[in-house]
């Protein structure tokens, strides 16, 4: 299974809106110049997020996106699903010889299970525990 950018971009709106969540309407265009991504792709993607009911509106001078519901409510798994389709590592699963359908559709099931075991406040709140600025080295 391969995440395309369509997946990768969409979380990171969803990662942006739930690290503002009960802050208001975050515009596509900061999330766009933060994320140095194109607000015109950006723009592609909030409308599927939207019609899931992942992701609400706000018109007006001050209008933008936020989270349909808690940050904790929302997993990873509802936005690949509803971006990049059925999770599934090999098509045609079903006519595989056993020994081989069983293989994939454990790794189908352990993909998942991470997807629907991590929202995005887990990935809002993550701190980068392997970056070199967490170091403290002395000479």
């Amino acid at each position: 299974m391969k995440i395309s950018t369509k997946g990768r971009y969409g979380l990171t709106i969803m990662i942006e809106l739930a690290k503002k969540y009960g802050e208001g309407p975050v515009s596509l265009k900061s999330i766009a110049q933060a994320n140095d991504l194109s607000e015109h792709y950006l723009e592609q993607l909030i409308a599927p997020l939207r019609n899931a009911g992942l992701v609400k509106s706000i018109r007006g001078a001050y209008g933008g996106y936020i989270l349909a519901d808690k940050p904790s409510k929302i997993t990873t798994g509802d936005i690949i699903r509803v971006l990049e389709g059925p999770i599934t590592p090999v098509e045609g699963i079903e006519d595989e010889e056993p020994v081989k359908r069983a293989l994939w559709i454990r790794i189908r099931d352990a993909v998942k299970d991470v997807l629907d075991s991590t929202t995005i406040e887990d990935l809002a709140n993550h701190k980068d525990e392997g970056d070199v600025d967490s170091y403290m080295f002395y000479i």
